[in-house]
């Protein structure tokens, strides 16, 4: 794959059903984190891309769009799912050359990206209201509204499944899109947009605008007619996202950051837990808000779960994106800097194992040795604070009230898993953690894009995936008609 594979213009936005130059007439610079080299130059949108983007979604809705019934648009979103399917290998090898993930995973997210499109194109005409008995003489009764125009702005890690339970779900419920993907990775959302545009979607209904955070994402977060807002990312720009939203009094999705522990009790079956336990915290190299990036472990099999997590870090191999291995680069050398940072903050620590760096990785890459860590305090840096690398550290506990404690000890609740053959125990606990999530031997349940997904405290609030997103991405209307 290489810059002359790309078969869409990325120094254009896409708006208004067409590729169009950018007001601020500049570039940026797209980096493969795997060499170091660069891939093009993408456009960089500024705040009048936004506005004539948030003008052609609200004509969108006035025109065809906006008219068109749920399952007509559930057509459309099951021809651009098929297109999405169609372009399997393509978009894989975009996302890996983009993001450095390995192609296996990259693939994985095209196959997510199409299943999204699939279900909201099917539950698109499920979302009912509902008749609410009431005084005598009156009829009432709910109505689910589009909000209008939506804002999407997205984080280089996942674009692909980002976009398909943001973007998927606010199409499906008839809102029009403006999406600001990351521009350190960009190329799926532009692609995307052209598999939308030969699906049929009509002109308007999605809009593109790569550019800088600061700049077309702050335009889109301020602008007064967008009526909802969807973020991953960070808190510290959730938090800025949540402030500028507020000054139109609109609703904001938020999915931040996340420390999500996994609790192995003495009755687990370590056999089973160990690939969830390591790869839940090295996939995407750890660059994922869901990773399991703190492992909980009753002092009985203590030694044991160390033991064996150490043979498989040291087994892990970490190279190029398309070489396909167990870790591809980080997204950056920004980035590389800031996970080398968090190791540093981690010296005196035990290192149970590391995993290997291929000796023909290219040096200009972004590449870290995937660490574990063993018998950290729980108070630890690296076992309180989001690392976005693949990095998990260990923690012993005595009882299941201390595994509460230490499990719910962080600002943060997205995610945690629980393994114990009791039943009992397993109830207990999945409502004892603070989580959007609770997975009871298991972790992730194969990506579950019918699985309500969203966290508590510093992780964000609101719920993607699922009929919860339709919900999200609509507003209630009561109707009381009184007729005697």
């Amino acid at each position: 794959m290489s810059s002359e594979d790309i078969w869409f213009d990325t120094r254009r936005c896409f708006i208004g059903g067409a590729w169009v130059e950018s007001d601020s007439g500049e570039d940026l610079e797209l980096t493969n984190p795997s060499n170091g080299k660069i891939i093009c130059s993408i456009v960089r949108g500024n705040t009048a891309d936004i506005e004539r983007a948030v003008t052609a979604a609200s004509k969108a809705l006035e025109d065809s769009w906006g008219r068109m019934t749920a399952p007509e648009r559930g057509r459309i979103l099951f021809r651009l799912g098929q297109l999405v399917l169609d372009n399997t290998e393509t978009l894989a090898r975009l996302e890996a050359m983009d993001v450095g993930k390995p192609l296996t995973q990259a693939r994985a997210d095209v196959i997510a990206l199409a299943r999204y499109l699939e279900f909201y194109g099917g539950a698109v005409d499920k979302v009912h209201g509902e008749t609410i008995p009431y005084l005598d003489g009156y009829t009432v009764y709910t109505l689910r509204e589009r909000h209008g125009v939506t804002g999407h702005i997205i984080p280089w890690n996942y674009p692909m499944q980002i976009i398909g339970r943001s973007v998927g779900a606010a199409l499906a419920m008839g809102n029009a899109a403006v999406l600001k993907p990351a521009e350190e990775a960009c190329l799926t959302a532009l692609a995307f947009a052209d598999l939308a545009r030969q699906a049929g979607l009509p002109a308007g209904a999605l809009n593109v605008v790569p550019g800088l955070g600061a700049e077309a994402g702050a335009a889109l977060t301020q602008h007064p007619g967008v009526q909802h807002i969807s973020f991953t990312g960070s808190v510290g720009v959730g938090k800025l996202i949540q402030a500028a939203a507020a000054q139109n009094v609109v609703p904001v999705t938020l999915e931040l950051g996340g420390k999500s522990p996994q609790l192995v009790f003495e009755d687990a079956d370590v056999e089973k837990a160990l690939p969830f336990l390591v790869n839940a915290g090295i996939q995407n190299a750890g660059q994922t808000c869901s990773a399991s990036s703190r492992i909980l472990v009753h002092s009985s099999r203590y030694d044991e779960v160390v033991s064996k997590m150490a043979a498989r870090y040291r087994n892990l191999q970490v190279g190029p994106a398309m070489d396909d291995l167990d870790v591809g680069p980080l997204i950056s050398q920004r980035q590389k800097t800031i996970v080398e940072g968090f190791l540093e903050r981690g010296k005196g620590l035990e290192v149970a194992a590391e995993g290997d760096i291929t000796s023909d990785a290219p040096s200009d890459g972004a590449y870290v040795r995937p660490t574990l860590y063993s018998g950290v305090s729980p108070d630890h840096v690296l076992a309180q604070q989001e690392i976005f690398g693949p990095v998990q550290v260990i923690i012993p506990f005595s009882d299941e009230e201390e595994a509460v404690r230490i499990a719910n000890g962080t600002p943060f609740g997205l995610v945690a898993s629980v393994w114990s053959d009791s039943g009992a125990r397993q109830m207990r606990l999945a409502k004892k953690l603070r989580a959007g999530q609770v997975f009871l031997n298991n972790y992730g349940a194969g990506g579950g894009v019918e699985l309500p997904f969203g966290g508590a405290g510093l992780s964000g609030h609101g719920r993607e995936k699922g009929f919860e997103a339709l919900y999200g991405f609509s507003t209630l209307k009561t109707v009381a008609a009184h007729h005697g």
